[in-house]
């Protein structure tokens, strides 16, 4: 029991006796069962901070698809980014026709650079397999936010389009000289344009000389 207690007082020599002065004592206890009570309040009634955490989707296994199939799907939906020094980004694709990588093209992780790109490419592909609903992402949200729909039905809508079989697949590779943080950033960018399908890769040789032969050029 916490107290806090005062001295009597005294009298002084040679003057008029003053009266017995009390002893003051205040008890701390209360204060220590209201302090518990309120950690109690506020643990029970604050809002905890949900983990937040990026969906990473995982192909599925289908055995009726053939190598053939594979194949041509690789060449016609596929984009190779490579990540490289100064935060720069080479990417290219692979021609329909001959199998062979097309001219690499230089750019960053600006609004405009690698984000303008995926999401033109990704949106296009969409187009052309017939799939109106590439924008509706943003929708299902904010229907969900407005609890006109649970969070089940929009993370089945969600996935759906991420999934589509005419979407974007994204082929990420990093070189020696690339930031972990690059590798953080781009997977913000998946996640951002909507890619549902996306792999990271080991960059091969090739690919390395790809790179220092594209440098080059804004090195001139």
């Amino acid at each position: 029991m916490a107290e806090i207690e005062g001295g009597g007082g005294g009298h002084k020599k040679g003057g008029k006796p003053k009266g017995k002065k009390m002893s003051t004592r205040v008890d701390f206890t209360p204060m220590v069962d209201l302090g518990f009570l309120l950690i109690t309040f506020f643990m029970l009634t604050t809002s905890m901070n949900k983990p937040k955490t990026m969906e990473i989707n995982m192909p599925v296994k289908d055995e009726q698809i053939t190598e053939k199939d594979k194949t041509k799907v690789k060449a016609s939906q596929a984009i190779t980014v490579l990540l490289t020094e100064n935060n720069k980004i080479v990417y290219y694709f692979i021609n329909e026709t001959t199998g062979e990588p097309e001219t690499p093209v230089i750019t960053d992780f600006s609004k405009g650079g690698i984000r303008a790109t995926l999401l033109g490419k990704n949106r296009e592909l969409f187009e052309k397999g017939g799939y109106k609903n590439f924008d509706s992402i943003p929708i299902y949200k904010e229907m969900y936010r407005m609890n006109k729909i649970d969070e089940a039905t929009m993370r089945a809508n969600i996935s759906a389009i991420k999934n589509n079989k005419d979407g974007l697949i994204v082929v990420i590779k990093a070189d020696d000289k690339a930031k972990y943080k690059n590798l953080v950033d781009i997977l913000d960018e998946m996640l951002i344009c909507n890619i549902g399908r996306y792999a990271i890769v080991d960059i091969t040789d090739i690919e390395r000389e790809l790179i220092k032969t594209a440098m080059a050029t804004i090195n001139k």
